[in-house]
């Protein structure tokens, strides 16, 4: 697989592998499975690998240590802090408190079994505490050797300038799709490409909608997050599947699926640009990765940009936004 650089010098394969999806949201898995699709992953040339503190809460971290214990030196690992949880699952909320940062840290280190993460994001950010000092503590774990590179994830241009002033900012992570698109018009991809920052899509696939496999909720695990989520819902998702119909017709022409012509699309937008979805199967994983070889024309984004305009989805991503566009 072809790498690409993040930043000045993270340098990932074009496309990495979500793993939120293996520990929680998402209804039940399977660690074998999960293990297996990951030593798949691996093989097909994937090294960039995406958790979080709170998936699970805790466990997937775990899962992702042991997984890539035997390759620990050849893959990147990007983990997060910020949406705080306790060990059975409730909410305590957003911190960015100096004290909280170490502490996370030090115990995602611990669950992870490794020496140094390489890319740590601030996953949400805390209005309650000035970015200046978060970013102040993310700054001495690069200097303690803990991390490598930093991130953020869904946070507005304003708040990413401050705290790149701090110290540079590797990897902004936000979510962006053919139903998603508001880093294009709220300036993030602006201030991005200004400041040399890489940019992580998560949920390039709309949460698996893009994929044209759910029609409906009621498809869905009863414990599957999608269901509080306001995009699959009553009368949204019936206007949503127009979406899907509008990348099928170019899918057809293209001879590929659905997913692949949604992550061509993201990827079609820039070499600083590597998405993140995730899978827990093994043959979707294969099917998400063939999408780098997928080359679309001028007219084939012109014609994907018309079905799926800025705006066009309807319903909001998650049932509270007040934790994302800080």
């Amino acid at each position: 697989m072809n790498k690409r650089t993040l930043g000045k010098s993270l340098q990932v394969s074009a496309m990495g592998l979500g793993c939120m999806g293996m520990s929680d949201f998402y209804g039940p898995s399977d660690e074998a499975s999960n293990f297996a699709t990951i030593n798949r992953a691996i093989e097909l040339g994937v090294n960039f690998f995406d958790t979080a503190d709170m998936y699970g809460p805790f466990t997937n971290e775990v899962l992702i240590g042991r997984a890539l214990k035997s390759v620990r030196s050849n893959v990147i690992i990007a983990t997060k802090f910020g949406n705080e949880r306790n060990p059975d699952g409730s909410w305590v909320g957003i911190n960015g408190k100096p004290d909280y940062v170490k502490r996370a840290c030090d115990a995602s280190l611990q669950r992870l079994g490794v020496e140094y993460i390489d890319l740590y994001y601030q996953h949400r950010v805390d209005r309650s505490v000035p970015i200046e000092e978060t970013w102040g503590a993310m700054s001495e774990l690069v200097a303690a050797g803990k991390v490598k590179y930093l991130g953020i994830s869904e946070a507005l241009p304003q708040t990413i300038r401050k705290a790149h002033a701090v110290h540079e900012i590797t990897a902004i992570q936000s979510e962006w799709s053919l139903w998603t698109r508001n880093p294009e018009v709220n300036g993030v991809i602006e201030v991005a490409r200004e400041l040399g920052i890489g940019f992580v899509p998560y949920s390039p696939l709309g949460r698996g909608f893009l994929t044209g496999a759910i029609k409906s909720i009621d498809e869905l695990d009863s414990n599957d997050s999608r269901r509080r989520q306001p995009r699959f819902a009553g009368d949204n998702i019936s206007e949503n599947l127009n979406i899907v119909d509008a990348i099928k017709r170019i899918a057809d022409e293209k001879g590929a699926t659905l997913a692949q012509i949604a992550l061509a699309w993201v990827l079609n937008q820039g070499s600083e640009v590597v998405p993140i979805p995730g899978t827990r199967k093994i043959n979707r994983l294969e099917e998400n990765l063939a999408a780098v070889e997928i080359n679309l024309s001028s007219d084939d984004m012109a014609r994907l940009n018309e079905a799926a305009p800025v705006g066009k989805a309807k319903g909001d991503r998650y049932p509270d936004m007040s934790t994302v566009d800080a």
